[in-house]
């Protein structure tokens, strides 16, 4: 810790502070939006089950066939501002994203097809309302949020001009359908994604 206290009492960029944070912390989620970083702790169970059952789904749903990757965890370049990225949950991204890296293991956002974010009790706020905006903003065309904080899920699609219109919302008993944009056919368990399985 004194070292990282030493290299504080420095003039850095967020960036750089980024940089030291996922050293000092493993486990943590750190991520940079609209210029301000974000720390967050590992998943809980059912947060990771769901993101498990995601996987599943989309291999099931034969998505590597038609040329697509389903991953956890990548990072995901934010345009709007220098060292901004995101670390979605989940992604399904193109079969060459890894040709798309832009830098610190952030890739370019037009690989991206679908994002998920699956809320935790400290960042739930940003899941709803800042990567809202960043992901809108970047053009990823489907983004979805299983919202375990209000017990539903919104899907945001097709943004224009920079932003999502009102996102669709899903109640238990329900079934999400994958846009068509995201390139699978799939109809997704709202009880699942909430709870993590069935």
């Amino acid at each position: 810790m004194a070292v990282l206290q030493q290299e504080l009492q420095q003039e850095l960029t967020v960036g750089e502070v980024a940089d030291m944070l996922a050293r000092a912390l493993p486990g943590r989620r750190v991520e940079i939006l609209q210029g301000r970083l974000i720390v967050t702790p590992p998943p809980d169970g059912s947060h990771a089950l769901s993101l498990t059952w995601l996987v599943e789904a989309f291999g099931g749903a034969g998505a590597r066939k038609v040329g697509l990757r389903y991953v956890q965890g990548i990072g995901l370049w934010l345009p709007a501002l220098p060292d901004d990225f995101a670390v979605p949950d989940f992604s399904v991204v193109d079969e060459d994203f890894r040709d798309a890296l832009v830098r610190k293991n952030s890739y370019a956002p037009n690989v991206f097809r679908m994002v998920v974010e699956v809320t935790s009790p400290s960042n739930w706020s940003d899941d709803l309302h800042t990567k809202v905006e960043c992901y809108a903003q970047a053009g990823i065309p489907a983004y979805l949020i299983v919202n375990r904080k209000h017990d539903e899920v919104l899907l945001y699609a097709d943004p224009a001009d920079g932003k999502y219109a009102a996102p669709t919302r899903y109640k238990r008993g329900q079934t999400v359908p994958v846009p068509e944009s995201v390139g699978v056919t799939l109809d997704l368990s709202v009880d699942i994604l909430l709870d993590g399985d069935d």
